[in-house]
């Protein structure tokens, strides 16, 4: 079973999140930020992670850096409510850019989609 690891300061969103994807037959953790998301990859790796980017103490920019320099085939969707990010290069490491809507569907299609793409390159 796919294992996400889900970033997220406001705990209604990653609730949210948490029990969407896990209706989606995904095994889910959590991370209330950038510090304990480090902490949980390294007890158990995850298949994918989604990150919020703005988040107090380490944002999601620096917690992706930090998430590859641990394991760089780890791939990480950036899921932020500000498009504005999009622009930041440092944001271009991440495998995928969502903006946050209410309606998860876009989110849940690009979880597929990364996974997908992922398991094509790894029978390369």
């Amino acid at each position: 079973m796919t294992k996400l690891l889900v970033v997220e300061d406001d705990p209604n969103q990653r609730r949210l999140y948490e029990q969407e994807l896990e209706d989606e037959g995904y095994t889910v953790c959590t991370a209330a930020g950038g510090k304990e998301a480090l902490a949980e990859i390294s007890k158990e790796r995850p298949d994918l992670v989604i990150m919020d980017i703005s988040m107090p103490g380490m944002d999601g920019i620096e917690a992706l850096g930090k998430v590859l320099g641990v394991d760089n085939t780890i791939p990480v969707i950036l899921n932020t409510a500000y498009a504005n990010y999009k622009d930041n290069f440092l944001s271009w490491a991440a495998d995928a850019y969502v903006v946050k809507s209410s309606d998860l569907t876009e989110l849940k299609e690009t979880i597929k989609s990364v996974i997908k793409k992922r398991a094509e390159e790894g029978k390369k």
